[in-house]
Order: C-alpha cells, then sequence, then structure tokens
C-alpha cells in the first residue's frame, strides 16, 4: 500500500504581505528620511567647535597673509590684553576708559556708530578707516597721493614713527587744521603721511590709512613691526573691533534688552541652515510644470464608448446636474449651428430663435434650454427626450 502525498497548495496573497507593505512605507518615507538628513547634518556642522582661526583681514585670530595674528600674539607675550569684537555695543562695553580702541576698516560703520567711537575717553587708533578719520577729525582729508605701495621714511618727530624708521605703505592723511602731526609721505616735500597723530579731548587718536603693515604677511617688513607694536601697545588693554556686516543698526545701550541671537550665538546659522533647507525641499518637492506635450493615445477609444463611460460614470456618482447640462449644452451647440447663430450669441438671442423656428413659447423653450438641473434618473430622462423633441422640430423640413 502507497503512501499519498497530500497535495500543496500555493496561497496567493493579495499584495499586502509584510514584504510589499515594508516597501511601500520606505519608497513613501525616502523623501522624509533625505530631509532629516540634511537638517542632523547641518545641525552636527553647526555644533562642531569654531575654527580656531577666521579669515576676516586685519582680525585678531585669522592667521592667513591678510590678518593680524602675529601682532595681536606678541602684543600679548608683552603684557597686553587683546580683546577681540565685532560690535559696536561690544566695543562701547569693552573699553575701560584706560584702554586703547583699535577700529579696522569703517565700510560697516554708520555716522550713529562713529559718533559712539567718539564720545570714548579711550585712545583711538583708526586703521584703513578714512572715512571715520574725516567724522571724528574734520580738518583730516585724504592726501590723494600714495596710491602705490612703497616704502616710507617717518619724516617727523613722533616717537613713535621714529622708532620705526620706515614702513610700507599706501593712501595718506593731510591735516588742513594744523593740529595733527603727520608721518611717512610719499615723498619729500609732500603733505600729508600715511601716519597721523593727534590730541583730542585729552585723548591721543592715531591714524594708520593700510591695514598691509600690520597683516601676517608684511609685519615683519621694514620698521612694520615697531610702529605696530608701539601704536597698540600704549596700554595694558587693547579692543580690537573688527567691524562687521551683522553689526548694521542702531547701537545698543547698557540699558538696551539683549537679542536672542547675543544669547545664544548659534541662533542665527541655525535659522540660516533651516530657511535653506526650506528652500531646498520646496524646489525639490515643487511641481514642474513644462510644455504641454502630445501623446498618441495607447489605444483608439470609439466616441460612442467614451460616451457611454462617461454616462456610467454620471450615472454611479448620481451626477445629475452635470448630466443634465451636457445634455444641454450638446442641444444648444447643435441648434444654434442649425439656426445660423455665432457661436458668441447669448442665451436670449438662442431662445428667441428657437421659439421662431418651432412656434413654441419662449418661456418654454428658455426652461428646456437653460432651466434647473433634474433630481433623480426619471427626471433626466424626460429632459432628454424633451430635448430630443426639440431638436427634432428644428430640423423638420
Amino acid at each position: 500500500m502507497s503512501a499519498t502525498t497530500a497535495p500543496v497548495v500555493e496561497v496567493v496573497g493579495d499584495g499586502s504581505a509584510a514584504r510589499s507593505r515594508a516597501a511601500g512605507r520606505w519608497r513613501r518615507s525616502r523623501p522624509w528620511l533625505v530631509v532629516l538628513g540634511v537638517v542632523l547634518v547641518g545641525g552636527l556642522v553647526l555644533a562642531l567647535p569654531a575654527p580656531p582661526s577666521s579669515t576676516t583681514p586685519g582680525a585678531p585670530d585669522n592667521a592667513g597673509a591678510t590678518g593680524a595674528r602675529a601682532v595681536a600674539q606678541v602684543l600679548e607675550q608683552q603684557g597686553v590684553t587683546v580683546e577681540h569684537v565685532t560690535t559696536t555695543a561690544a566695543a562701547l562695553a569693552a573699553a575701560t576708559g584706560d584702554s586703547t580702541v583699535l577700529v579696522v576698516g569703517d565700510q560697516w560703520l554708520t555716522q550713529e556708530q562713529t559718533d559712539a567711537l567718539l564720545d570714548l575717553p579711550d585712545d583711538l587708533v583708526l586703521v584703513d578707516a578714512g572715512w571715520a578719520l574725516s567724522t571724528i577729525a574734520p580738518d583730516v582729508v585724504a592726501s590723494g597721493t600714495g596710491n602705490s605701495r612703497v616704502r616710507r621714511e617717518a619724516a617727523c618727530d613722533d616717537p613713535d614713527a621714529l622708532a620705526a624708521g620706515t614702513i610700507i605703505a599706501t593712501g595718506g592723511y593731510v591735516d588742513l587744521g594744523g593740529e595733527a602731526t603727520t608721518c611717512f609721505p610719499t615723498g619729500p616735500g609732500v603733505d600729508g603721511g600715511a601716519y597721523l597723530t593727534l590730541e583730542q579731548g585729552g585723548r591721543r587718536v592715531t591714524a594708520l590709512s593700510d591695514l598691509h603693515p600690520l597683516t601676517n604677511d608684511a609685519v615683519d617688513t621694514a620698521g612694520n613691526a615697531a610702529l605696530a607694536l608701539r601704536m597698540l601697545g600704549r596700554h595694558d588693554h587693547l579692543v580690537w573691533y573688527v567691524p562687521s556686516l551683522d553689526d548694521l543698526g542702531p547701537v545698543q545701550t547698557g540699558d538696551d534688552t539683549p537679542a536672542l541671537a547675543d544669547l545664544v550665538p548659534w541662533v542665527r546659522p541655525v535659522t540660516g541652515w533651516l530657511a535653506l533647507v526650506l528652500v531646498v525641499t520646496i524646489v525639490w518637492r515643487a511641481r514642474r510644470l513644462g510644455p504641454v506635450v502630445a501623446e498618441p493615445l495607447p489605444v483608439v477609444v470609439r466616441s460612442a464608448e467614451a460616451a457611454r463611460g462617461r454616462g456610467r460614470l454620471y450615472r454611479r456618482a448620481r451626477a445629475h446636474g452635470h448630466a443634465a447640462a451636457a445634455l444641454r449644452a450638446g442641444t444648444a451647440a447643435r441648434l444654434a449651428h442649425r439656426l445660423g447663430l455665432p457661436r458668441s450669441a447669448d442665451a436670449p438671442a438662442l431662445v428667441d430663435a428657437l421659439a421662431r423656428a418651432t412656434g413654441r413659447r419662449a418661456g418654454d423653450v428658455e426652461a428646456l434650454i437653460y432651466g434647473p438641473p433634474p433630481t433623480d434618473d426619471t427626471g433626466l430622462l424626460r429632459l432628454a427626450d424633451d430635448l430630443h423633441h426639440l431638436e427634432s422640430e428644428v430640423h423638420r423640413p
């Protein structure tokens, strides 16, 4: 007696197996996972500590060719406390009344910020800040000569300039009031020079027309180092102020409430990063509309089949109003063509022409063509029959 083997029955699923469901969830969640990954990477980048060296020209933490890290380090070795700030409010708060305030560049300074610096009792050093200097000292103007960077002799009796001997710089200032001492002219007998000092309200104002002597690339050339160290090391505290674009706006006072970006420095970069992620997401997920492209249909659908299919859809949705509107619109278009009316003819013109062609009352024709929609199948069939009779009367020879 042989053993019987039970038939193997294969169960065919409906596409909702665990694997297919997981694949569907993965496809739907991929875009959001990409956005989440971009946000996480941006957060990690912003959370990393700031690099020890910046790239801002003239900054004391810039170790590049245009930075001034070498001068700042030598000053600190000589006992000078260097405090690097990037806003006018921070410079005003850091000034002690017995310190040197260095301003590097004035392209981002406003009149209000310059006036605030003018009110400080501390010694002021302006480097490459001709506009700020002319605001603080109206008698001082640019010399208009010395646009080339050449070696210059001191040619004055200022102790700091004499200690330096020569520097390599460009530009210059001229004091029309005769109260300032100018050094390092472009040549013998030339008014003005690249270095200027004057006493103003019990403090010393010093100006250097060029940042180049303070940079890491040129500080060890000629007497640049001697001039920079003597000019900036007159006090034990140096406020090194490099104006920035973020400092545009009114100057904060001690009574002003600090902004959130001042309390939490990473708020501004995180906000900018989130805005960038939002823009990228919008561009990525937005609907792209291109030119209209005509594509051949995969199959040819007869007009009668399309009409019957549309009718079935209307019936399934119980859209009696839409079906009635389609019937009335088709009938009105055919009748208007038959009567010779233009396509732009309005309803009163069509009703009047139909009334004259059929002998019916205008009100009856208007109710039939433009009346209220039916609410059930019986009303829709009655409307179709009435429209057919109306069309047959117009086509009657």
